[in-house]
């Protein structure tokens, strides 16, 4: 089985792949808080001990991918992909085959998750493609019609811009963040949830409506992230919404680079713990 895993600023996204068919059968999959403090041994037996809820043995893993926008816990995950699973883990950087040309300026300033994201999104839905991911940073990606990766956009996330109301004002507080029923608010509560929920939606909208502009009109429009779903109902540009687009792109990449892998266990002094 392959294990994929996705290290984000708020979580780190873990999922498991069938092997052996064109496209990897997600199995099973599992979140837990980033936390840069914690040790790979923490880390090793959380996620041991979670997949084995899920039926899963570390003996059951062959193979691992991971892409990491969090450079201190990148080189941790690594060692415990080796350690805990006895494999070496595909990294996913610019250096490797993406099945996809980064058209960044500097391909190397890409985060590895946007451009995880968009080679999935392709491979899913066709190009020209704009994928819209809401995290900790709402992040949109453009794919050419010739399935370039082409670059995009990046602004504060939710969240982020909800706590900044909040830590820096003396009378605004924490809100559910739901749309309310009208966009004009009549207490505070229902101003901050317009002004988050609908005004991040009309964001998305707008930001869709320039990428369109400039790549197609005919354009597919696929959402993901954690926070996706709080805004998805009120905004008519998505074609879907993926919350295992990170997880599937991992697989699509590993799969094109798989053949001049060394085989598991093959780095020397491997062992797996526990």
């Amino acid at each position: 089985m392959l294990l994929t895993i996705d290290i984000g600023n708020t979580a780190v996204t873990v999922g498991v792949f069938r092997k052996g068919s064109a496209t990897g059968r997600l199995v099973t999959t599992l979140r837990v808080a980033t936390d840069s403090r914690r040790l790979a041994d923490e880390y090793g037996i959380l996620l041991k001990n979670l997949l084995e809820f899920r039926g899963i043995a570390t003996t059951d893993i062959t193979a691992a991918c991971i892409c990491s926008v969090v450079p201190p816990l990148t080189g941790m995950f690594e060692d415990l992909c080796r350690r805990f699973f006895g494999v070496t883990p595909l990294l996913v950087t610019s250096q490797i085959d993406l099945g996809m040309p980064v058209r960044y300026d500097n391909p190397r300033d890409v985060g590895a998750d946007r451009i995880v994201d968009a080679v999935a999104a392709v491979e899913l839905y066709g190009a020209p493609m704009i994928v819209v991911d809401l995290g900790t940073a709402t992040v949109f990606d453009a794919v050419s019609r010739d399935r370039e990766y082409l670059g995009g956009a990046i602004a504060p996330g939710i969240n982020l811009s909800a706590d900044a109301l909040y830590y820096n004002t003396s009378q605004l507080r924490r809100v559910e963040l739901v749309a309310p029923a009208e966009a004009v608010g009549r207490n505070t509560t229902t101003s901050l949830q317009s002004g988050i929920v609908l005004g991040y939606a009309g964001l998305v909208e707008a930001m869709v409506g320039r990428f369109k502009a400039e790549i197609g009109e005919d354009a597919r429009v696929v959402g993901t992230g954690g926070l996706v779903t709080v805004i998805s109902d009120h905004v008519p540009v998505f074609d879907d919404i993926n919350q295992e687009l990170t997880l599937v792109g991992l697989d699509i990449i590993y799969r094109k680079n798989a053949a001049g892998l060394p085989s598991s266990g093959a780095s020397a002094g491997m062992s797996r713990a526990g």
